[in-house]
């Protein structure tokens, strides 16, 4: 059953630059035969502009997909890698993120995500990010 929720999400970034950026935004959440799906449209505050954000999440990994004027898919589980590619309007650049931690505890009503991950696109150097994202569905 879908339903409106309110999805709030922190992305702290530790490194070279320290950053810490904030979205509370209108969506839509799904309970599913095999997990969770949150839907979002990111805002100009994210840089994104224009792009809709799915998060698949099921008991042990969660899938960041985005669409639009930047186009990823991240793939977080506890101590995996993955590879992808970012499509940005500046151009494509390959994305590599290793997974430390993933803590998952939501329910119908929504709940809380917290993934720590490196990051790194291209050959920037490595980025630590702390991403908490919070779900309440409106009921």
């Amino acid at each position: 059953m879908k339903k409106k929720a309110l999805i709030s999400i922190v992305s702290n970034q530790f490194g070279e630059d320290n950053s810490e950026i904030e979205v509370v935004t209108p969506g839509e959440f799904t309970v599913c035969d095999d997990g969770f799906k949150a839907v979002y449209q990111e805002t100009e505050i994210s840089g994104m502009e224009g792009t809709v954000t799915r998060l698949l999440i099921n008991d042990n990994s969660v899938s960041l997909e985005r669409e639009g004027t930047t186009t990823s898919k991240m793939y977080f589980e506890k101590d995996k890698s993955d590879v992808s590619l970012y499509d940005t309007p500046y151009g494509t650049l390959e994305l590599k993120i290793k997974t430390n931690e993933l803590e998952i505890d939501l329910n119908e009503n929504g709940g809380n995500v917290f993934i720590e991950y490196k990051m790194i696109i291209g050959d920037q150097s490595v980025q630590n990010t702390k991403l908490k994202i919070n779900i309440k569905s409106e009921n």
